[in-house]
């Protein structure tokens, strides 16, 4: 909702002022078309030819993100920070009984009750392989530390991937807003004979191709970019909370106080309040 007030400031006040201050609409929707076919066509191009299937793909897949917002929200964070939990107190109670969880979790009664981060292979994958290394009887639990932060730092700059590219693009479109412009000015020369009426339309007509490009690059595919990727970087904290619970359970904190450490961790619009949590923690004591 926000990011649709924002587009619908940007055009309200960018072509209101515009009309306020006695400009014509009619020549910008007169080159318009063949305008933004130039500079759009020649960027979605660029766009295509520098990036693979997979990142156009998802590029188009994420701009809905833009719209949408993080996917994590607060009670996801509780719930996994209550999933974690009771993974920790089986792993500490039952090493055998963790198996049954870790190995196939689709079928687990405990990630069940968790249906939003199973259905996220990369938070699954990340919890089970955690446990089953700390399973291992690591000499130093900085081993596994390190191969976490390693695998957070590769996941990190896959999820950077849609919005280096939408940037990539923003940062094109101002420098093809002038060679759509210089190929008015080409169009407006060779009809120099022209009545200057005619040829003041063409060299505005020209000119709507420099400011399209900047309007375009500044206006909204840039901060599309900005957006894709503080989304990205909130959303990775749904991992890294994943691994500050993990690691601290490596070093032997006891639960309660590994299940703190992530709350501490959570983004602070996103953390439950430690009353909230403590009860839905007891809420599982009692049910187990």
């Amino acid at each position: 909702m926000l990011g649709l007030i924002g587009i619908a400031v940007i055009f309200v006040m960018v072509f209101g002022g515009f009309v306020l201050a006695g400009g014509k609409l009619g020549v910008i929707l007169h080159a318009l078309p063949y305008e933004l076919a130039m500079i759009g066509g020649a960027a979605t191009g660029a766009f295509l030819l520098g990036n693979d299937m997979a990142t156009v793909k998802a590029t188009l897949r994420d701009v809905v993100k833009v719209f949408r917002g993080t996917r994590w929200k607060n009670d996801d964070y509780r719930d996994l920070l209550c999933l974690l939990f009771e993974l920790i107190r089986i792993a500490r109670a039952n090493p055998v009984a963790l198996e049954e969880h870790i190995e196939n979790p689709a079928d687990s009664s405990v990630f069940a009750r968790y249906p939003r981060i199973v259905a996220d292979h990369e938070a699954v994958d990340l919890i089970c392989d955690t446990l089953r290394a700390g399973s291992m009887n690591y000499d130093d639990p900085h081993q596994v530390e390190e191969v976490l932060e390693k695998r957070m730092e590769a996941n990190a700059h896959h999820a950077m991937t849609t919005s280096h590219a939408l940037q990539t693009m923003a940062d094109a479109l101002p420098a093809l807003g002038i060679v759509a412009a210089v190929l008015g000015v080409i169009k407006t020369m060779s009809a120099i004979d022209q009545p200057p009426e005619i040829l003041g339309s063409m060299i505005g007509g020209a000119l709507v191709g420099t400011f399209l490009g900047v309007f375009l690059a500044y206006g909204l595919v840039g901060p599309f970019a900005t957006r894709l990727k503080s989304i990205a970087e909130e959303d990775g904290q749904f991992y890294g909370l994943i691994r500050e619970v993990l690691v601290a359970n490596l070093h032997a904190h006891p639960a309660n106080i590994c299940i703190e450490v992530g709350r501490q961790n959570t983004p602070h619009h996103f953390r439950p309040a430690f009353n909230d949590l403590n009860a839905a923690l007891r809420g599982l004591k009692e049910a187990a």
